[in-house]
């Protein structure tokens, strides 16, 4: 009951600021947001909304569904969207500084890594026109081809696009991560050619699975919402499957070991270290790390690291920075102390597949995987985890 009146809250908010004057998209870093002005203004049309988007797990994004097909988007930064159908022109009355999405929307710039999987798994790679990775940056077989074969094109990384090719290309669509935030000049300088832009805020969702749930939005600009959706609801599956077993008490540490000799882990409010939890494990370096410090990870010298992860029951060494580990012998090799280790002992050692953090469709089966190392014996290969013997 709560959760429905808060979506009538909502809802009627942003009908209040579909045609007042709101602030602006703002350029302000993450943990900033500004709030929509609910003050009454000239709503032109009697609009009355139709309903809100279901969300299980997202909270950096709604949406409000409006009659004719037009859809009002808000994200956590505060920026509005108003998504108009093929064939519709928005109403006269807007306010000015909404931002306008025109579909079909067939020629994005994706600078957001985690959200090419979203547009693969809707089989919508067609409507990506450049990309801000290179082909060989790519873990994600479509996409790679794709821009092998020139379907999709290299624009520039997010910080240092190919302002030309982009007007060139007659992008609809700028698609940022929240790296963006460090050149606000960037997103700036393409809004000011007239390209829309969105920030994808998944990497700040609380909970893994509300990082797939941004699907939903990106199946809504595609016009695949039902795809989306069962896309959405397979992940969440193996999570309420897997809530029905009881926390397996067993430990587990993350990390893989720098150039430099250090031992680098995840923070416990870091996302892999949740799902370890809701996969029925133990994060073994709870408390680690500084709380101010936006990093997610943290670099251990490899004294506290031996300290902290020494019993850890499983360890899990993260390949997609240092590349993937063939043997138990070969990962002493880059520290000899790590021989003590009693996951190391025991053979409960596992090496992530590079794929790992460009999967984010995947999240749910990501976590059926962990929840199997820890209560399956005889396993030696799973989706993303593969036994280091």
């Amino acid at each position: 009951m709560i959760k429905k009146f808060l979506c009538f809250v909502m809802a009627f908010s942003f009908l209040l600021c579909l045609f007042s004057g709101c602030n602006g998209t703002p350029s302000q870093p993450p943990g900033k947001e500004s709030q929509p002005d609910s003050s009454p203004g000239d709503f032109g049309k009697d609009w009355q909304p139709e309903g809100t988007m279901e969300l299980t797990y997202a909270e950096n994004f709604n949406v409000t569904y409006y009659p004719d097909g037009f859809s009002f988007i808000t994200i956590s930064d505060g920026s509005r969207y108003l998504l108009v159908p093929e064939g519709r022109q928005a109403p006269s009355e807007i306010d000015p500084e909404i931002i306008l999405l025109q579909q079909p929307l067939n020629r994005i710039y994706l600078a957001a890594t985690a959200a090419m999987c979203l547009f693969d798994a809707l089989d919508s790679l067609d409507h990506i026109g450049l990309s801000g990775t290179k082909a060989e940056g790519w873990y994600i077989p479509n996409a790679k081809t794709a821009m092998e074969n020139g379907s999709i094109l290299y624009a520039g990384k997010y910080n240092a696009p190919d302002y030309e090719l982009i007007m060139a290309h007659s992008c609809d669509l700028a698609i940022e991560s929240t790296m963006i935030y460090h050149t606000p000049e960037v997103k700036e300088k393409l809004e000011d050619i007239g390209i829309p832009v969105l920030v994808d805020q998944s990497s700040r969702e609380p909970h893994p699975l509300g990082r797939t749930e941004w699907i939903k939005l990106y199946g809504l600009l595609m016009g695949k919402e039902p795809e989306a959706k069962k896309i959405f609801d397979q992940q969440a599956g193996y999570i309420q499957e897997i809530s029905k077993s009881e926390n397996t008490g067993k430990t587990v540490a993350f990390f893989y070991i720098s150039s430099s000799g250090y031992a680098v882990a995840r923070k416990p409010g870091d996302y892999v270290a949740k799902m370890i939890a809701l996969a029925g494990g133990n994060y073994i370096f709870q408390g680690l790390g500084d709380s101010e410090n936006a990093m997610s990870t943290i670099p251990l010298e490899m004294e506290q690291f031996y300290a902290q992860a020494k019993d850890a029951d499983y360890m899990i060494y993260n390949s997609t920075i240092d590349g993937e580990v063939p043997s138990l012998e070969s990962l002493v090799q880059k520290n000899s102390l790590l021989k003590d280790f009693k996951a190391v002992q025991n053979g409960n050692v596992w090496c992530t597949e590079k794929n790992l953090f460009q999967e984010t469709t995947q999240l749910g089966l990501m976590i059926s995987d962990i929840h199997q190392m820890l209560t399956e014996d005889g396993i030696t290969k799973l989706n993303f985890l593969y036994r280091l013997e």
